[in-house]
């Protein structure tokens, strides 16, 4: 039996500090692992003192730590520590750094209810002990961290020395890796990547290959290329962190190697995705995965490919904005209500409707629910089911929207304006009429939850082949107001086949997921096995439950009672976890309602003397040094190590027009609370949320004291 090598990252960390001259008898080794790994003799034995299977295979003074199961190796870490015997077991060493020993983030939150500035700081002199390796230019140049970080390395003496260089996340675990033993129980929930040959393994230390493949776990792999040759498209759903993004990069591999298999030599393929960020993000990864095939793929935003089409036949759109939204149906109201029809009574209930509902609700209502499901009469108005909406209309409430969405978009029209759903709309229409459209081979849409029914219906009319259409998508993470489910438009897409359930869990620790769960309670937009029923599909899933890979401390809530004292509690929480996860600062993000905010934030922190950045969707540079500040809907997609959701103490979140009608709010406060859901499911190992002392808001209450660390907080 041959056995599949896989590694995690601390191993190819820990091999690029190894001198080049004994690299090659390492790998050398490594191939007995292919042959064989059960423990043999003293060459390969089993490392006590650790929850998981761990072993030990010896290659001169150097030790190569690994796990195995069936059919595979695991390759952990790589050393030149010594063995260490307690009897006749071979255990464990501690490292000469006791990372246990550093500041505790749920002990230093529980502090008191409402932070008070100036507390004193936990003692951190026991982390003080000299380093156990020393920091030179030679052992730098091997871990090929960037020279401009070089002198200040070199210059520690201690962990918190260490600790204080702001290092990207990248480079602190590599330096933490080899001067400090890993805890292997922790490196076993490493991702795993695909190691190949041993050779592909030297090059890695040469130089000449920058990275490897990801390893899908068995749950996520199977969706790959699951149902490839359906009939129809494939629909695969989960929740955060279950890696329904990374599938559905690895979907694009799939795609590019079975159309080329089928003659199409250079294929054409589009993955969307709705913000600019993930656009930017997935270019990355997809570059990584396919190579030169990456070639043969467009990264886009839905809105692009839309804007692109009308652009080729009409023009350049030009959208309205929110203002001018606003201004434009203030207007249609005075011609809609002087203008209704019907009896007396018919008509004073449809003034009532259109003055009772607000002005934002009544754009989204023509935008999300009429325009964007192609809607095309009052009857059809009138009768379709509105998923999503907890205010119910009845037909003649239905018809008095339906009168002022004529009026609306008359005044648009007379200032050669339109909405984004009516540019939608239209593209659709377009397309359905060219001769020549846009065609792809296969289509990749993912976190297609924002998507509204018109987009996705434009994405399935520009792929070839139903079933060479995959979407991914949580309805619960839908942010940007879509809401419909997704038997709302499962006849247009033709779902014929199964829907794949992601539910394990590889980003966030339990404690945090679960507790971000519980805080969405009744916003849940999409139940399963309901959804699965009306679309008539089966589902492959293993269990209704949640699996997770990590845990940590619970999630955290803290009163402040202004922008001085939320400021200072953010620097101490940043630092501390950054010290407690053994990270660097650039770990650590800050998610914020509004860009006001954001850039308040970042300038307090900066003040402080903690580095930090304010970054927009389009300007989005996670590689940048410092705090990440960010707003909720530009984390979307995105995760930090280390999170704080704060900016709430300038105005009432979220903000709801004074009148607003309270079947309305409900609708405003089940948006929001998912948008925040959203937000905590980016944090994957600590999660701070801070509200104000005098807190007014719905969303900003009601955390489970079973489930949050509330200190003292009632």
């Amino acid at each position: 039996m041959i056995f599949e090598i896989i590694h995690k990252p601390t191993f190819t960390n820990q091999l690029l500090a190894i001198p080049k001259e004994y690299v090659v008898q390492i790998l050398e080794k490594i191939e007995v692992l292919r042959d064989d790994p059960k423990p043999h003799g003293n060459l390969k034995k089993k490392l006590h003192g650790y929850k998981g299977d761990v072993y030990r295979l010896r290659s001169g003074d150097y030790r190569i730590i690994y796990t195995f199961g069936d059919q595979w190796v695991i390759l952990l870490g790589v050393d030149a520590r010594k063995d260490v015997y307690k009897g006749d077991k071979l255990v464990a060493e501690t490292t000469d750094i006791d990372i246990s020993t550093l500041p505790d983030v749920e002990a230093l939150l529980a502090v008191k209810p409402t932070y008070t500035p100036n507390l004193v700081l936990p003692d951190t002199s026991n982390t003080e002990s000299p380093l156990p390796v020393e920091i030179t230019e030679d052992l730098l140049q091997r871990l090929r961290l960037p020279e401009e970080y070089w002198t200040t390395l070199t210059a520690c003496r201690t962990l918190d020395d260490l600790m204080a260089v702001n290092l990207p996340g990248k480079w602190c675990d590599r330096i933490f890796d080899c001067i400090a033993e890993p805890n292997f129980d922790q490196v076993l929930n490493q991702p795993s990547f695909v190691t190949g040959s041993t050779d592909d393994l030297l090059r890695f230390t040469e130089g000449e290959l920058l990275g490897f493949l990801l390893k899908l776990n068995p749950e996520q792999e199977k969706f790959v290329s699951w149902a490839i040759n359906a009939s129809g498209p494939t629909l695969l759903k989960g929740g955060p962190g279950t890696g329904k993004s990374t599938v559905a990069l690895y979907r694009v591999r799939a795609l590019v190697e079975i159309l080329q298999a089928n003659g199409i030599e250079k294929p054409k393929i589009l993955f969307t995705t709705y913000t600019n960020a993930l656009v930017a993000f997935s270019q990355q990864l997809l570059a990584s995965l396919l190579g030169e095939d990456i070639q043969y793929v467009n990264v886009k935003t839905a809105d692009a490919i839309i804007a692109s089409v009308i652009s080729q036949s009409s023009g350049k759109p030009n959208i309205a904005s929110g203002d001018v939204l606003r201004k434009t149906i203030k207007q249609a109201l005075i011609y809609a209500i002087d203008s209704l029809e019907g009896n007396l009574l018919q008509r004073q209930a449809q003034e009532q409707t259109l003055k009772r509902l607000s002005i934002d609700y009544l754009i989204d209502e023509i935008g999300t629910v009429i325009e964007a499901r192609e809607i095309k009469t009052l009857e059809a108005y009138q009768a379709t089911p509105r998923s999503g909406r907890a205010i119910s209309l009845n037909k003649t409430q239905r018809q008095a929207i339906w009168h002022l969405r004529q009026q609306f978009y008359q005044l648009l029209e007379k200032q050669e304006l339109e909405t984004w759903q009516q540019v939608r709309t239209r593209a659709l229409e377009t397309l359905r009429e060219m001769d020549n459209p846009p065609i792809y081979d296969a289509v990749v849409i993912d976190e297609a939850q924002d998507l509204d029914p018109n987009t996705l219906r434009i994405l399935t009319q520009i792929c070839r082949h139903p079933n060479r259409l995959f979407i991914t998508a949580d309805a619960n993470q839908s942010i940007y107001g879509s809401s419909f489910r997704w038997s709302d438009v499962s006849q247009d897409l033709k779902f014929v086949g199964r829907t794949g359930v992601l539910r394990v869990n590889h980003r966030t620790t339990r404690e945090i997921n679960e507790a971000a769960i519980s805080y969405l309670a009744n916003s849940i937009l999409d139940d399963e096995g309901m959804e699965n029923r009306e679309l008539g599909i089966g589902e492959i899933s293993h269990s209704p439950t949640r699996d997770y890979i990590h845990n940590g401390p619970p999630p955290a809530v803290r009163a402040v009672n202004n922008p001085g004292d939320e400021a200072e509690l953010l620097v101490r929480f940043c630092k501390s976890a950054a010290r407690e996860f053994r990270l660097g600062i650039n770990a650590c993000a800050v998610i914020v309602p509004t860009e006001s905010a954001g850039t308040k934030i970042a300038g307090q922190l900066s003040y402080l003397g903690l580095e930090a950045h304010f970054m927009s969707s389009k300007d989005l540079d996670l590689n940048k040094q410092g705090v990440k500040v960010i707003t909720l809907k530009a984390a979307k997609g995105l995760e930090f190590p280390i999170v704080a959701i704060a900016g709430f103490l300038d105005a009432t979140y979220p903000t709801i027009p004074k009148g607003t009608p309270e079947d309305e709010i409900t609708e405003i406060l089940a948006r929001d609370r998912r948008t925040l859901f959203v937000g905590m499911t980016r944090a994957m190992r600590a999660l701070l949320v801070i509200v104000p002392a005098s807190n007014s808001s719905l969303l900003l209450e009601k955390f489970d004291s079973q489930l949050w660390n509330l200190g003292n907080r009632e």
